[in-house]
């Protein structure tokens, strides 16, 4: 066999294993949208109540000149807070590990500011920093900071010890010992903390603009339930959905290229 055959017979297992992974989830969405605008068809609910999936379609298409830069805006937002984020979290994690006084000082710190309602404080953002994209930036890196947190603390935590031992036995310092050996170890757990901030942070960014804003999904959101345009609230929730997946996508893109699959980490003698 050629390489070019192998080749084609890699990326066609590939495929196939693509298709007997996610069919189930293609096929159960097909049949929510086909039971959803049979039902919306045969019942003629008012539109101002619940919108047809093509109703949404033809609403999505005519209001795009303004749809579009308000999702771009909205995602530059997230993504900007959720990099602050993320290097903050990792960094963090990594002082609190490494230090008793920094765990009991942030770290219930870090717990409170979780647990804060965002509707009570986004209007103190408003007056720090106005309606500009900074306040809602910063509100997103806020709240996607603590999962990262917690799991590079836990992920450096569950690092066995003979990891340490052998490095600093070959001559390795505590600092090199952590940062090329501990964090490689915990890399797939803090990852996990990654993704769970990613699922929420353009839900955040959408709802920091809503209570406050010149532009973004929030205030184009606010202006279709103001005009009770309820196929166009449907598109809003639905263009969050999408830009979330395409940043998990992209997190598990990033996590693949740097640490590898996660079948990578199996033992083969375990088996």
């Amino acid at each position: 066999m050629t390489f070019h055959g192998r080749t084609q017979d890699r990326g066609t297992q590939r495929l196939r294993h693509a298709i007997r992974r996610y069919w189930p989830t293609i096929a159960a969405v097909v049949t929510i949208v086909a039971v959803w605008q049979i039902w919306v068809d045969a019942t003629h609910p008012p539109v101002t109540m619940i919108a047809s999936p093509s109703q949404i379609v033809t609403a999505t298409v005519r209001s795009s000149s303004t749809l579009w830069p308000a999702a771009l805006m909205t995602f530059t937002e997230g993504v900007a807070g959720f990099l602050i984020a993320c290097l903050a979290g990792v960094l963090l994690g990594v002082g609190i590990h490494c230090s008793r006084t920094a765990y009991a000082a942030l770290f219930p710190l870090l717990t409170a500011a979780q647990t804060l309602p965002l509707i009570s404080i986004a209007p103190l953002f408003l007056i720090w920093f106005g309606f500009e994209p900074a306040g809602k930036i910063v509100i997103v890196a806020v709240f996607a900071l603590f999962p990262i947190v917690v799991q590079t603390m836990r992920g450096l935590q569950s690092v066995p010890r003979f990891y340490d031992d052998v490095a600093m036995t070959c001559g390795a310092s505590r600092a090199w010992t952590l940062f090329h050996v501990d964090l490689r170890v915990a890399a797939r757990q803090i990852f996990g903390g990654v993704r769970v901030s990613a699922a929420y942070v353009f839900a955040t960014a959408a709802t920091a603009e809503y209570l406050g804003a010149r532009t973004g999904l929030g205030i184009w959101l606010q202006a279709a339930y103001n005009s009770f345009q309820t196929p166009l609230i449907f598109t809003a929730t639905f263009v969050i959905i999408v830009m979330t997946g395409l940043l998990l996508l992209a997190v598990r893109v990033v996590e693949r290229l740097t640490i590898g699959s996660p079948a990578d980490d199996e033992d083969p003698d375990a088996q």
